[in-house]
């Protein structure tokens, strides 16, 4: 909105051409966000006390995690309407790719909020049925695919696989990209919303990948760029770089508050909605298998559930001392900072990592 009367009014203000660049706009949207979650964060703690919103502990979690329970949740909301809102004030509304990002992160939202809600009227740890959840997930995560393969159709967009450290293959997958990008958006969005055990763990990794998405956005959207590292470009992407570095400023506003010891949980609210978020935005930059990498805790912890339930399963025997990983740390002796500082740092380095992919080819 702000770009759409800025910009306008660029021939009478010389000073504002400014906006016309992708660059001052996403640093904009990232400022914007990070005040909106500092400014909003203390409120909406004290509304959610107010309001008894807090969050209900799992009986199967780790012991040292009783005193938690109460703690306001559902911040997920606050992370939503500060990436949103800078998103909409600052990126060229005309672009397809932005509003597919932004409708796609929050139907995730919706799911989580469904989810959350239940969870608080009834006072315990079950949310939606299962099949509920999943179902919303993949009813949501297919109908971006179809949008997608419609783009495509429209020669919008493609549904070729880039691989990593591989220059040559490229596979197109056509009509089956819908299944894989549903696999993607669903993958993605439980990955995050498994690694949600720890104060600010999930948000902490989650900003380090979203600024790693901030940067490939923009060198897939630039022509010289995208050009000498071969890869596939598409003008339109660049705009995602407003919604990546939006993302960043609202998750550092809200890990001001979800630190160890947190203030505040985001819930499935938030953690589906980031999870589709970065999803849908790797589909789009066409980066959907280096997510791998970049997102490289969120599949440790997604592992390391899959590998606890086949092997109990299968053997009757428990690989870790409790799935996701980070509560293993924990009950093998880490204590919860270091627990977050170490996979943080290892979120750091997968995301550096990714992109000397981009050259590595």
């Amino acid at each position: 909105m702000l770009y759409h009367l800025l910009y306008r009014l660029h021939d009478t203000y010389s000073i504002l051409n400014v906006t016309r660049y992708i660059t001052f706009r996403t640093a904009a949207a990232s400022i914007t966000a990070l005040i909106i979650s500092l400014a909003f964060g203390g409120v909406l703690i004290r509304k959610l006390r107010e309001f008894q919103i807090g969050q209900v502990i799992r009986h199967e979690g780790p012991e040292s995690h009783r005193p938690k329970a109460g703690t306001p949740t559902m911040g997920g909301l606050l992370i939503l309407a500060a990436s949103i809102i800078p998103t909409l004030l600052w990126a060229d509304l005309t672009n397809a790719y932005i509003w597919i990002a932004v409708l796609s992160t929050l139907a995730f939202g919706a799911i989580g909020f469904a989810d959350d809600y239940l969870k608080i009227t009834r006072r315990n740890h079950h949310g939606l049925l299962p099949r509920y959840k999943m179902g919303g997930q993949i009813v949501v995560a297919v109908t971006v695919g179809v949008v997608l393969l419609v783009l495509a159709d429209k020669g919008l967009y493609n549904t070729r696989l880039i691989f990593p450290f591989f220059k040559y293959l490229i596979p197109d997958l056509g009509y089956f990209y819908v299944a894989f990008a549903g696999f993607v958006l669903v993958a993605w969005s439980n990955a995050v919303n498994l690694t949600d055990g720890l104060d600010g763990l999930a948000i902490s990794t989650f900003a380090v990948a979203a600024a790693a998405f901030t940067a490939l956005a923009y060198v897939t959207g630039h022509a010289v760029l995208a050009q000498y590292l071969l890869l596939v470009r598409f003008p339109p992407a660049g705009e995602l770089t407003i919604f990546c570095g939006a993302l960043v400023g609202a998750s550092l506003g809200f890990l001001w508050y979800n630190s160890y010891p947190a203030e505040i949980f985001m819930g499935d609210v938030g953690s589906l909605a980031l999870g589709g978020a970065i999803g849908t935005v790797a589909l789009l930059i066409k980066q959907e298998l280096l997510l791998v990498i970049v997102g490289g805790v969120f599949v440790l912890e997604a592992a390391s559930v899959v590998i606890q339930v086949a092997s109990f399963k299968l053997t009757g025997r428990r690989v870790f001392k409790m799935a996701p990983l980070h509560h293993h740390f924990e009950l093998i002796g880490w204590s919860e900072p270091k627990v977050i500082t170490r996979f943080l740092i290892i979120a750091i380095v997968c995301a550096l990592f990714s992109l000397t992919t981009l050259k590595l080819r």
